[in-house]
């Protein structure tokens, strides 16, 4: 049986970067937001034995640095399971774009073979699989929009906001994610006290938990708190209005932007660009190269598009996707 699966993108509102660990990875605090720009994976297991990924993108690796050949043989382990997984790969989303492609990938690889061979692990059991893969993996398995923290990959359910208008734009730049923390650690890290980064840190929660608390007409933080995928209590809360646009004006940033715009600053027009088409919101997604505009309606993101185009900037209008969407979506 071949499983076919939509593999959802995922924008950054905001990304704080915290203190470097002495494992090695940086403190972090952002919330992910998935977004209906997907690739297209077909998955199967057949007998025999190894992972076998097939894409015609030749960017798009095919030996256990790709990541859904790593997810596919924890999950198959977990599972018990033996067989050949072959994962085909139709890449529509940029690569290394900072849209979460690849870790996408790898969380529709990880759901196409429970599918395919009718099992399912337990939803802690797959968090942990997703985490031992890549930092970004877990947010797919949540959907909707999520709040991130340690180094992204512990996940927390947000509210399920309404669907926003947003245009993404894809300048033809690679931009390396461990580049991007090594800039920041040589040219911004030195310039910081000892205690800004955790204070950093400080500021970002307080940002969210003003927002959480802020009036929505269904009790904000109430006593109806249900449980995130992770076990911690899932949040709830949000403003009057577009709360999704609320959080991005409460003046939460991406600090790669810092870093990313000096080494590219044809990036930071295309951000320029988006502002004055309209965007309510406009940021760098991870550590870019995609940059992505918020907007208060259909009709202004696709005047955007035309916009950017006649610019030169390849764009399209998406829209954001709320958790219950996401999942509804997901099997093709």
């Amino acid at each position: 049986m071949t499983i076919t699966l939509r593999s959802f993108a995922k924008i950054n509102l905001g990304l704080y970067i915290g203190p470097l660990r002495a494992d090695g990875f940086h403190e972090l605090r952002t919330v992910y937001q998935t977004i209906e720009l997907h690739d297209r994976l077909r998955v199967r297991v057949t007998p025999g034995e190894g992972v076998e990924i097939r894409c015609a993108d030749e960017r798009v690796p095919r030996d256990s640095t790709n990541t859904c050949y790593r997810i596919a043989e924890r999950t198959m382990a977990a599972l018990g399971a033996s067989g050949r997984v072959v994962v085909e790969i139709e890449k529509r989303l940029p690569v290394q774009g900072g849209v979460g492609g690849a870790s996408g990938n790898a969380v529709a690889s990880l759901l196409g073979i429970e599918k395919a061979l009718k099992k399912q692990l337990p939803g802690a059991e797959r968090l942990k699989i997703a985490a031992a893969v890549g930092s970004d993996l877990p947010l797919f398995l949540v959907g909707g929009t999520v709040l991130g923290v340690e180094h992204g990959e512990c996940v927390y359910p947000l509210p399920d906001l309404p669907a926003t208008d947003c245009v993404i734009a894809f300048p033809e730049i690679g931009v390396s994610t461990p580049r991007a923390f090594t800039d920041w650690d040589l040219h911004v890290t030195p310039k910081l006290t000892a205690s800004d980064p955790s204070a950093r840190m400080n500021e970002f929660g307080r940002t969210i938990t003003a927002w959480l608390s802020g009036p929505t007409g269904t009790g904000g933080l109430g006593s109806n708190r249900s449980r995130s995928v992770s076990g911690a209590p899932a949040l709830g809360g949000g403003r009057v209005g577009n709360p999704l646009l609320s959080l991005v004006q409460a003046g939460i940033a991406n600090d790669f932007e810092q870093v990313v715009f000096p080494q590219h600053p044809e990036l930071h027009e295309v951000k320029s660009a988006l502002e004055q088409a309209g965007a309510k919101y406009a940021s760098l997604s991870g550590s870019g190269a995609v940059v992505y505009g918020l907007f208060g309606s259909k009709a202004s993101a696709a005047k955007a598009v035309v916009v950017l185009k006649k610019r030169g900037i390849k764009a399209l209008a998406t829209k954001t996707l709320t958790r219950k969407q996401y999942w509804k979506k997901v099997l093709v």
